[in-house]
């Protein structure tokens, strides 16, 4: 509107200007041409550029994701989730880029509301002064040039401001893609390729999503990704369930189904991603898939820990220790999918289920019966060693002493519910007799850790942390394997009173870095003293959560827990580290391992570095110090004085 307004009052003056005009515009390049030339090759040339680099990561990140997308979930983990990581590499990549884009494309808008009329204004009054008439013209000119001149200024002051918050946000944006969302009238939306039945079989169509919550409303919008617009006629269907679909009963990753009260039949959807399957259905309010309605009774496609459980798992253990102990690969290399799904429907068929003395036929394939024992494990409702411990028995693995760590998986495993260790233990009385023929087989005790860790542990959620723990399931699975006699078949011992558990972790981390969980708790932001006990006492809760459900430890405890932090239970993430005698203010330090900063206020660092100026911190456990003239926080258990 500023512009118009302006262009409109410079036009009047303009159409009174005389011919002579003409022969000024020849001078008016230095104030008017060069200028305007200067933006339109600086920032709108720019622009183009980022719009060019934007088009081709777009084509990019959409080619990479439509192959991503079609790889088969029969395809190995290790090839999968090396997928996911270029995938998701990608994405960050076309995500930096689109912001840029728009980032610089916002400049320039911002920038023409004052590097555009400005030269124009400069122009009209270089002809004043050149014609003698036009001071008449340049009096009446003259309240609009200073409101001109006033809020050219103002837009300049304003920018310079918007500027800088515009690129702060872009760079919260870029850290923490998922809080910064863009606001919309929908639940949700986004693109999802749909499942069409052609005349030649199924294919996945790209549509763009809505969905409403309160219409249950689903629009689809078909997208074609070549010409980049829409691609057919938009369907729109009224919402009646969603349910997660099954990985093992289709081809295809992320899928749900999708049924409407409009329209028969169900609509398969693929999400982009297994965290955007999850946001869609928190959207639809979507169930999980029902493996079993009735608990009394085995039916098709569900897993129980019943007597028709343990009847399946021993026939597969019988067959395999009868018929295939000393098969090379044993557990390893996996069964046709076709064959083990219907190796398990006859083994869990209720009719000949109870049919104890029945043992497994000889046409069956001995890959056949090992997925089928291991796929009937992953169909239970929860892990064998349950969600509730899964934290618990990769602490233990993390443990420096060997002697502790089966002391502590032995107290964990005894637990456990009855029938889920007598589970545990028929696997791994068999799967210590697997690894017995090993010279055979060539399946280890490390190699077995590997097959069955991510099954009898598997975490609840798929997170970094779970992904980088998988190594520890494998040892809690090896440590199962090679003391099995010890921990099924003996009443565990006393557990370790707190202080011994903090002297154990003690010895550990001084032979490496300490971990993420053991870094000291620290708040960053100024909060009142109010706000700090609250939050500490809420950390105490939780760890007196965790600790009640081992009463023997706390019997052993040689002190209590109290609300001024000074306990020695290593299990609450606040204990403050004991500081040495010698600390004296602003003392040089070194560090002894890296530390990459999670926060602003921390300093990243090597192995090696040598801070100036390091003294006591308000925050417990961190010090503060001084690298390179930048000072910062530094994690007091990674740093020893010179």
């Amino acid at each position: 509107m500023c512009i118009a307004r302006s262009l409109q009052e410079f036009a009047t003056v303009l159409r009174n200007l005389e011919d002579e005009r003409i022969r000024m515009i020849e001078n008016a390049s230095e104030v008017l041409i060069t200028p305007l030339e200067k933006f339109r090759k600086e920032q709108i040339g720019a622009a183009k550029e980022a719009k060019k680099k934007y088009d081709k990561e777009t084509e990019k990140y959409c080619g990479i994701l439509e192959k991503h997308l079609n790889l088969s979930s029969k395809k190995k983990e290790s090839q999968l989730q090396e997928a996911d990581s270029q995938v998701d590499l990608v994405r960050q990549h076309f995500y930096e880029v689109s912001l840029e884009y728009v980032f610089k494309v916002q400049e320039v808008q911002e920038r023409k509301m004052f590097e555009f009329v400005e030269p124009l204004l400069a122009f009209l009054q270089g002809l004043f002064t050149f014609y003698h008439h036009g001071y008449e013209l340049a009096k009446d000119f003259g309240d609009f040039k200073t409101q001109l001149t006033i809020s050219i200024q103002n837009t300049r002051n304003r920018f310079e401001g918007t500027r800088s918050e515009v690129e702060s946000l872009m760079k919260k944006m870029k850290e923490n893609p998922l809080e910064h969302k863009t606001i919309s009238p929908y639940t949700m939306e986004g693109y999802l390729y749909v499942q069409e039945k052609r005349h030649f079989g199924t294919s996945w169509v790209k549509h763009y999503c809505t969905y409403q919550r309160d219409s249950k409303q689903i629009t689809m919008v078909p997208f074609d990704q070549k010409s980049g617009g829409k691609g057919g006629e938009d369907e729109s269907v009224t919402l009646k369930s969603c349910t997660r679909r099954k990985t093992d009963s289709i081809e295809k990753r992320f899928c749900f189904d999708v049924e409407a009260v409009d329209r028969p039949g169900v609509i398969t959807m693929q999400a982009l991603s297994e965290e955007d399957r999850r946001l869609w259905m928190e959207a639809m309010d979507g169930r999980e898939p029902v493996y079993n309605s009735n608990k009394d009774s085995q039916s098709e496609g569900t897993a129980q820990l019943d007597s028709i459980g343990f009847s399946i798992i021993r026939k597969c253990i019988h067959a395999v220790e009868t018929r295939g102990i000393n098969e090379q690969g044993l557990y390893r290399i996996v069964g046709v999918n076709s064959r083990v799904q219907k190796l398990l429907s006859v083994l869990m068929d209720p009719k000949t289920a109870s049919e104890t003395e029945t043992d497994i036929c000889a046409e069956w394939e001995i890959k056949t019966i090992t997925s089928a024992l291991k796929t009937y494990l992953r169909m239970l409702p929860g892990p064998l060693m349950m969600y509730q411990f899964q934290r618990s028995f990769i602490k233990a693995a993390k443990l420096e002493n060997q002697e502790s760590r089966v002391s502590e998986i032995h107290s964990l495993v005894h637990r456990l519910p009855e029938k889920n260790r007598q589970m545990l233990q028929l696997l791994m009385n068999h799967l210590a007799n697997v690894a017995n023929n090993h010279k055979q087989n060539l399946m280890t005790v490390a190699n077995l850790g590997v097959v069955f860790g991510p099954t009898l542990l598997r975490p609840q959620e798929e997170t970094v942390a779970a992904i980088m723990d998988i190594k520890f399931q494998n040892i809690v699975i090896e440590i199962l394997i090679e003391n099995h006699e010890k921990i099924f078949n003996t009443v565990p011992d006393v557990p370790l009173t707190n202080a011994q558990l903090h002297l154990s972790r003690k010895k550990s981390s001084d032979s490496k870095p300490p971990s993420c969980s053991e870094r000291p708790l620290t708040l960053f932001h100024t909060v009142q003293s109010t706000e700090k006990q609250e939050q500490r006492n809420s950390i105490i809760n939780s760890s007196l959560e965790s600790v009640s459900s081992n009463p023997n430890s706390i019997l052993n405890s040689s002190s209590s827990l109290q609300p001024n932090m000074n306990s020695s239970d290593p299990d609450l993430a606040v204990v403050k580290p004991t500081r040495p005698n010698s600390l004296t203010p602003f003392r040089k330090a070194k560090a002894l391992y890296a530390c990459k900063a999670e926060h602003d206020s921390e300093l990243s660092f090597t192995a090696g570095t040598v801070f100036d100026n390091v003294h006591p911190s308000q925050e417990p456990g961190w010090l503060e110090g001084t690298l390179n003239g930048k000072t910062g926080l530094i994690p007091e258990n990674y740093v020893e004085f010179l």
